[in-house]
This record gives structure tokens, sequence and C-alpha cells, in this order.
């Protein structure tokens, strides 16, 4: 190992624990690390970097990339805190003013974003047609009545996806008027008004959260000495550099389970399976395709919002170790509330009053922790246990399977020394080696993407020219998300039919992937 090559710092803050790895440059793992979770989510960062630094033993200014998977964005949606004041520019006056920005938004999420939404003239027909020219009078008039109450604004115009021209120029407005950052529906969201609006909306709203974030993250590691170029993790399982995901934090919200997913596919050698990701309070059950996470094809709701960006397809149940099990009758009760972070103190083999489901491992038998004494349990209740845990895993993966046939599955997290050796419906059950911090390692793994989705008219228009139009904008977010230009590769092009128009227009997605750059 030369200095040369360098290391990786992966990082992944979950709900319980803060884990980190080192890896070298030949991507195998030198260290791993779990520290608690902590309310100010930087202190737990901080104390995971300094103890995998020294448990790898290596001296800082040889670490050249740190990536952190984060869940602080999905936090602030769903506990409404730390957003940021949000103004709303909607393109689309007078064709949709029967539907307003935030409609059907919880009360709460809308007072914590604020109330500054203003509908102008503007947008465009499904065919590309102009809908109503774009009233600037309007959009300079909506930006002086929120000057000094907004942190950032979101433009979003009606079939802005096929036609990106008054988007564009309402950013180019608010930047003169504002100087605040500017969230554009075009390049977030895809068809569908008011899930893509929803999505821009949330993304504007996090732009502070995860500036906040990542600036608690960067001086934790010049603190040490580590000069690395940060990077965070997205959706997909791929990574973005720090100016891309300041812009685009709407993408870190899925990144947990992709990590896992990633994870574990890296540790596990496997491309095809599903990974199931234990952890403190849920399990995650992904579906591993060719080595990277299955995309959803549905809307997706985070916080109560129905949105449309691209989210991982991942079932999350309320299942982990600190899941609390109560006895009831005959029988007992499995979760779904947990002791999350709190088992060291709570949980019956820590000296704690709460049975869990570490607890009811640890006594059937079925896991051992280092200094640990199983807890005493009745017989019964053990066994009615084990059973509940055993049965509420069998089911899950049997909803993820893409058939009724067996298949392999890879447990990941802290929490999967809860699980049985063996499960019906399961042709293979592999726990791999550093499989609790399988998140972490993820993180690091270190492949940029960029993907794009616009619609083409046809008419008049080579196909090809429409398909390689799309793969040239994949690869340059690709490179702007932090690609080593050199490496960048088309993976992906999709034709998809547009819903009511003629066989002229086709929707396409282009995917781009490559390396990190040096």
């Amino acid at each position: 190992m030369t200095a040369a090559q360098g290391y990786r710092i992966g990082i992944d803050v979950g709900g319980t624990n803060t884990d980190a790895v080192v890896l070298d440059g030949r991507l195998d793992v030198v260290a791993s690390v779990k520290r608690p979770t902590t309310a100010d989510t930087g202190d737990g960062v901080a104390a995971a970097i300094d103890a995998v630094l020294d448990a790898a033993g290596i001296d800082p200014a040889l670490v050249t990339h740190a990536m952190l998977g984060t869940t602080h964005c999905t936090n602030a949606i769903v506990e409404r805190r730390g957003l940021g004041r949000v103004g709303i520019l909607r393109l689309g006056a007078p064709a949709t003013t029967a539907v307003p920005p935030l409609e059907g938004w919880p009360e709460d999420l809308r007072r914590a974003i604020g109330e500054h939404a203003h509908l102008v003239a503007g947008g465009y027909e499904v065919d590309g047609r102009l809908l109503a020219p774009l009233d600037e009078d309007a959009v300079r008039a909506a930006c002086r009545s929120m000057r000094g109450e907004v942190d950032a604004v979101a433009v979003v115009g009606v079939f802005s996806p096929v036609d990106e021209r008054q988007e564009e120029r309402v950013a180019a407005i608010v930047a003169e008027e504002l100087g605040v950052p500017v969230s554009r529906s075009a390049r977030i969201g895809s068809l569908g008004l008011l899930e893509r609006e929803n999505a821009t909306v949330l993304n504007a709203a996090l732009m502070r959260t995860l500036t906040q974030m990542a600036e608690g993250f960067v001086g934790a590691l010049r603190a040490r000495g580590i000069e690395a170029t940060p990077y965070f993790g997205q959706n997909d399982g791929t990574l973005m550099q720090l100016e891309y995901a300041l812009e685009f934090p709407v993408l870190t919200i899925g990144c947990g389970p992709t990590n896992s997913i990633r994870g574990a596919a890296h540790l596990s050698g496997a491309t095809d399976a599903l990974v199931v990701d234990i952890g403190g309070t849920t399990t995650d059950i992904g579906v591993l395709v060719g080595g990277f996470p299955r995309q959803s094809a549905h809307a997706v709701e985070i916080g109560g919002i129905r949105t449309n960006f691209r989210m991982p397809d991942v079932l999350s149940v309320g299942l982990g170790g600190g899941t609390i099990v109560r006895p009831q009758g005959d029988g007992v009760t499995v979760g779904p509330d947990s002791v999350g972070y709190r088992l060291p103190q709570e949980g019956l083999a820590f000296g704690g009053g709460t049975l869990t489901a570490t607890d009811v491992a640890l006594a059937v038998g079925g896991a051992t922790i280092d200094g640990l004494t199983p807890p005493e349990l009745e017989a019964a209740t053990g066994a009615a246990a084990w059973a509940g845990i055993r049965e509420l895993l069998e089911d899950s993966i049997d909803r993820m399977k893409p058939n009724a046939a067996p298949v392999p599955v890879i447990l990941v997290g802290g929490g999967s020394i809860i699980a049985p050796d063996e499960l019906d419906g399961v042709a293979e059950l592999i726990r791999p080696e550093h499989f609790g911090a399988a998140n972490a390692v993820g993180a690091a793994l270190g492949e940029i993407a960029g993907q794009v989705e616009k619609i083409y008219r046809l008419e008049g228009t080579d196909r090809r020219a429409s398909r390689e139009d799309a793969s040239r904008e994949a690869a340059e977010r690709a490179r702007l998300a932090g690609a080593d230009p050199a490496t960048i590769e088309l993976v992906a092009v999709e034709e998809l039919p547009v819903a009511y128009l003629d066989g002229q227009a086709v929707l396409i997605r282009a995917r781009a992937v490559g390396r990190l750059a040096a």
C-alpha cells in the first residue's frame, strides 16, 4: 500500500449508530467501527472518524477521499426541524390555479417552510407549445415580496421537462433580485406537475440543512489533518461531490438503504440477491440487480409528501436489535417500537429493564456478544419471540422476492445478529465479513452517476440524435457530480412512450457512470 494510492473513509449516520470504515486503494476494508449516533450528528461523526483512524493506524494525511451517507435530510423532513424557508414560483397561470402549491401538505410542514407561494403566467403544453408567455414583471414583484423572508426559491414550470427555458430565465431573475439558491424542477423530477413541484420545494428546503451538515463534516475532517475531497451518498447507490450535493440535497434522502445494498454486494461478491439490513430500529430490504439497488417504479412519499424523483425500491419494517418484545397472553408481540440507540442502557442483557429482540436472540442461543451474559427468559416466551422474529423476516422477504423461488439473501447491519441461521424461502443466507458496517462500506465505494429524463419531439429529428443528446447530458451531470471524465460510460438508455401524445414524442432516460476524479 503506497501513499500515492491513498485511503478512503466511509461514514454512514443511522438512527442508532454512526458507522465508519477505512478502505485501502484496492477497496479492501482496513478497519471498521461503530459509535452511537448523537443528538448533534456532527459529534457522532467526529467520534467515528477518530475511532476508525485509531483502529486503522494510518496517517490522516494519506486519506484522499471521504464519503458520508446520512439520513439527516430525511430526519429534517420527518421531524419538521432545521428546514429552510422556501419561496415557490410556479409558472403556470392561468391554467393551474385550481390546485395551488403545497395543496395537501401537512400543516406543520407548511409552517416550517413558510407560505410564500406565487403563481405567475408561464408554462408549456405537453407537446412543447407555449402555454403562456412568462410574466417577468410578476416574477420580479414576487421576489420583492419575499426579500429577507426566504432562504431558497423553488421554480416550477408546467411541462418544464419538455422545455427548460422559462425556468432558466426565472432562476436568473431570482439571482438578480434575491441572491439566494434556486431549485429548478426540470433538474429534479420528471413528468407530473404536483409531484415534481413537491420534490423541488423539499430540495429547496433542504439546501440550508445539508449545508450545515456539510460544514460540520468538512470541519471534522480538516481538524484532523484530512484534506480529502468530501462526497455524499445519493439515492441510487452512487456518490456526488460536495458542491453538487449542496445543489441537490434531496438526492441524499434514500442513500442509507442504498449504501447498505452496495456495501453488501462489495463484501459478499454477489451481484443479484436480496439485501436484508437490520439496524437498531428497522429492517430495510432491498433488491440487488447487477451490483446496484433496484430503483422504485412508483411515486415515493416522504414525510407525507408525494414526490417523483428516483428512489431505491426498499421495504422497511419495524424490526431491529432494539425492537421491544412484550409478553401478551400465551404469546408475545414484536415491536414495531424500539429502544433504538438506548439499547446499551435499556436492554436486559445490558442491565436494563426492557426485553428487546437482541435479548431474545441471546437467550435462545441464536447470537452471542462478547462480555454479555444471556438474560434469563421463560422458555415459552423465548420460543414465541424467536418464532415471531423469524416469521416477520420471512414474510418481509417474501414480499420483496421477484417470484416464489428461493433467493440468496445477504444479511448486513449491526442488528442482523437477531436473524436465525435458516429462513424459509431463502436459498442461501450470506453473512459477509464486516457485515455490521456494510452501509459505511457502500458509502466509500466511489462510483459517480448522472441521470437525465427528457421529452423529445421526433418529427423532423433523427431519433439517434435525441438519444445522443440525452446521453451527453447524463455524462455531463456525472462530471458535475465529481466523475473523472475519462472514465464516464453510458450504462443505460431507455425510450418510453408519453401518455396523451402521438408516437412522435418519447421520454428518453439516460444514465452514465464514472469513477472518482483523482
